[in-house]
């Protein structure tokens, strides 16, 4: 990287994320000052989104050549008091716990007791989903069986397809004008004229944004003495005076276009996940062919603006979370995902491109923990991509992940998309696929599978507080076989499930009619043309996710209670059942037992994968196809984030010699030290069920950094190729060995750069809490 990139990079890196009230209180003032009641939602959302990108910080970081920033500048951090507002507890706990600290100063806390807790107290988001949930719910909520993205944060897991890159917002408004001719019959003409109008106040809004970027930039190069920065900053003036009004023409304003959209959708709402820009190989490759053909832009240009862009997302840490939301997805992270490779939409042929090879280049040079990185693998994607990417996956950091292409287009055609929408589509945030541009791909919340089990156990009582949280079913000493116990478990599962989706279906009524998104909405097909939020049916399809967890613990304890109560027959339900409430207690060679003569998920083991396949298939039953409230279906994923470690906090002693409160297992991985037969155990076993059926599934693997010389990158390549083979949706990498770990935990100063995958994303190891530290040492370690 050249000069200007690390000094931008070292001082990305070095600054501390903080929380900046700047939205906050122009949000409060708007509320109290500027709302016309009279307003419909959607205007009254739009007008705040206008009055807060007419009135915040205009900051432009001395050397940089993409702009534009959601706060006061890097690092600095916007809350969301219309959805969650933080208390003052709250904000001395954010800055002060272990993991994920925001830095709070006495100005913030001032401004938070005086204007902007007590205008929001009663009036949140949060409040009203807490007061909508009846007592059953709270009880499994609070008992960990099932956790909710949107008591925090608002709904959105969105990705951009190409379309701003052949259109300006100006060419929005012509579409958004022609659909108000075309409703004017519609029975809803009137709602749907308001959120049309309001996409359109929300283009203008962006337009004007990015006009006081340029007018900025032009006033700072009056002031500059460099003749070359001076150049530099009248070309940003030019730029953001054409982009994001109207399409963009060469490879920097496609990014700076891209940008100035990014920042639309993270200052109007706090998505669960910030928003993705998809597959930017694709959508830049014609901008860059045309300028280097034409000799206007050179390769390294092109890195240079590439690297400057990965700066921009890395200087935006996610919005504070705390609490329990804190627990299940605790990082500075903000999931923004970079997709390359894949297959062209026209025909499904490959799609790899040189400038999906530059991008591979920036993600190993830049070393970043945002944005995360993918790339999407067919099998007409050459062995020379997958192994360069390969050899960046070697270097340590946790990036890219790797996606199976193949298998992702027949999730979303078993979903019911178009064909050429599920190859133009791809990942987002950690591993779930979506149509890009085109969907409102919900994700609610993460499920508890082994927490089921025990409850199950204990006839619906959680043994962990002695409530009754499920059903009231048999107890161990009733149950006769294995069967009638699954079919206790299934009980149990399907009544959570429902729980969770009769208080879902609220929330997303709440959201459409009280928080739309204007701004996303008119780049998402086709709220445009329904004239419909984001939130409310507009895009063309509308699943929602609920996150199973814990899938190889909970194939383990259902295989050692099988094996060790109903095969064997060594040890009695009941006995078991005491043992896990005693935490093994006195116990120990049950225990071991369990624990190592007992089959386990993760070693091509046709006993405990077959069961492995019975907990998914439950899962699936229990939850695909249900209704939501906007013309889409419940679907399934498997994925963690941090909740693992949450959720094996509140879990007890399980049958497969699990104590209570380890980790759980993450994503389809194997529990932590169960697989011993080495990687191509575990690819068997995590390929035993089908993912197309899901919308997404994460797998975790880690090897000794020795194992990857010589011919290890070539051996790696023909794992992943061997996984995918075998219908494997996602695999990811961590090369790093146990010593370094233990070596980074006791001495954290000598290892401030390294970075681990911790799930569907990495990060620092060093600010990583200690339970998953220690969670991420536990996985076992593929080695010479």
């Amino acid at each position: 990287m050249n000069q200007r990139v690390r000094k931008l990079r070292q001082e990305s890196i070095n600054t501390k994320p903080f929380i900046c009230p700047e939205r906050a209180e122009l949000v409060t003032d708007f509320y109290i000052k500027e709302l016309d009641e009279k307003l419909s939602a959607p205007l009254a959302r739009a007008r705040m989104f206008e009055y807060i990108l007419a009135n915040k910080s205009i900051h432009i970081c001395d050397g940089e050549l993409i702009v534009g920033e959601r706060g006061s500048g890097p690092k600095a951090v916007s809350t969301y008091p219309e959805i969650c507002c933080h208390g003052l507890e709250d904000l001395e706990i954010m800055s002060t716990r272990e993991k994920t600290q925001y830095a709070v100063s006495d100005k913030v806390k001032k401004v938070y007791k005086e204007r902007i807790i007590p205008f929001w107290h009663g009036r949140t988001m949060r409040e009203e989903v807490f007061e909508r949930a009846n007592e059953d719910w709270i009880k499994a909520f609070d008992a960990g069986v099932f956790t909710e993205f949107m008591e925090q944060r608002s709904p959105g897991h969105a990705i951009l397809d190409g379309k701003i890159y052949s259109r300006g917002l100006n060419d929005f408004k012509e579409e958004i004008r022609d659909s108000i001719y075309e409703i004017e019959s519609d029975s809803e003409a009137k709602e749907k004229h308001q959120e049309l109008e309001a996409m359109a106040v929300a283009a203008d809004a962006l337009i004007m944004f990015a006009g006081r970027y340029a007018d900025c930039a032009a006033e700072l190069a009056k002031n500059e003495s460099s003749s070359v920065r001076k150049e530099q900053l009248l070309e940003i003036e030019r730029i953001c005076r054409k982009v994001p009004a109207s399409k963009p023409d060469t490879f920097r304003e496609a990014l700076q276009m891209y940008w100035f959209i990014h920042l639309g959708v993270i200052i109007e709402t706090n998505p669960w996940d910030s928003y993705n820009p998809g597959r930017i190989d694709q959508h830049l490759m014609p901008f860059y062919e045309k300028e280097i053909q034409a000799g206007e832009l050179t390769k390294e240009q092109a890195v240079e603006l590439l690297e400057c862009f990965w700066i921009k997302f890395n200087n935006h840490p996610a919005p504070p979370k705390v609490g329990i939301t804190e627990e299940q997805s605790g990082t500075y992270t903000d999931f923004s995902l970079i997709n390359v490779g894949g297959v062209l939409p026209e025909d499904g042929s490959d799609a790899v491109n040189e400038l999906s090879y530059i991008i591979l280049d920036v993600v190993e040079e830049m070393k970043l923990t945002q944005p995360s990185s993918c790339i999407q693998l067919s099998e007409k994607n050459p062995d020379k991509f997958l192994e360069r990417a390969c050899k960046v996956i070697c270097e340590g950091f946790g990036q890219p992940s790797v996606f199976n292409t193949d298998v992702i287009i027949k999730e979303m055609l078993n979903a019911g998309k178009s064909l050429e929408d599920a190859r133009n589509g791809g990942p987002s945030g950690c591993v779930t696929v979506s149509a890009f541009g085109k969907e409102s791909c919900i994700l609610t919340g993460y499920c508890n599978m082994p927490k089921i089990f025990e409850i199950t156990i204990n006839a619906g009582v959680d043994p962990r507080t002695g409530n009754q949280v499920g059903l009231k079913t048999k107890p161990p000493e009733q149950i006769e076989s294995f069967d009638e116990f699954l079919e206790q478990y299934k009980r149990q599962l399907n009544y959570f499930i429902d729980l969770k989706i009769e208080l879902n279906s609220e929330i997303e009524r709440l959201y459409a009619e009280r928080m739309p998104v204007p701004f996303m909405s008119l780049l998402v097909d086709d709220c445009i043309n329904r004239g419909l939020d984001y939130h409310n049916g507009g895009p063309r399809y509308n699943p929602t996710y609920i996150q199973g967890v814990g899938l190889g613990s909970a194939a383990d304890a259902f295989a050692g209670l099988k094996y060790n109560v109903f095969d064997k027959k060594n040890v009695s339900f009941k006995e078991l059942a005491e043992a896990l409430k005693s935490n093994f207690k006195d116990n120990e060679y049950l225990r071991q037992q369990l624990l190592n003569k007992t089959p386990k998920y993760g070693n091509d083991d046709e006993y405990a994968d077959q069961i492995a396949k019975n907990v998914f298939q439950m899962y699936y039953d229990a939850l695909d196809g249900k209704p939501n409230t906007k013309g889409g279906l419940y679907k399934v994923n498997l994925l963690p984030t941090t909740s693992h470690i949450y959720f094996g906090s509140v879990t007890g002693a399980l049958p497969s010699g699990r104590k209570a409160g380890e980790p759980l297992s993450d994503g389809i991985s194997p529990t932590q030290g169960a697989d011993h037969v080495g990687p191509t155990g575990v690819i068997k076993s995590a390929a035993c069920f089908d993912h197309s059926l899901t919308g997404g599934t994460l797998l975790n693997m880690k090897f000794s950094p020795e194992l990857m010389k010589d011919k290890g990158v070539k051996a790696l390549a023909d794992l992943v190729r061997s996984y995918f083979k075998l219908g494997g949706h996602h695999i990811q990498f961590n090369v790093v060995d146990k010593e370094t770990l233990l070596d980074a935990q006791q001495n954290p100063e000598k290892h401030k750069d390294l970075i681990v995958r911790v799930a569907g994303y990495s990060d620092y190891f060093v600010v990583l809490g200690r339970d998953l530290q220690n969670e991420i040492i536990k996985r076992t370690e593929q080695a010479v």
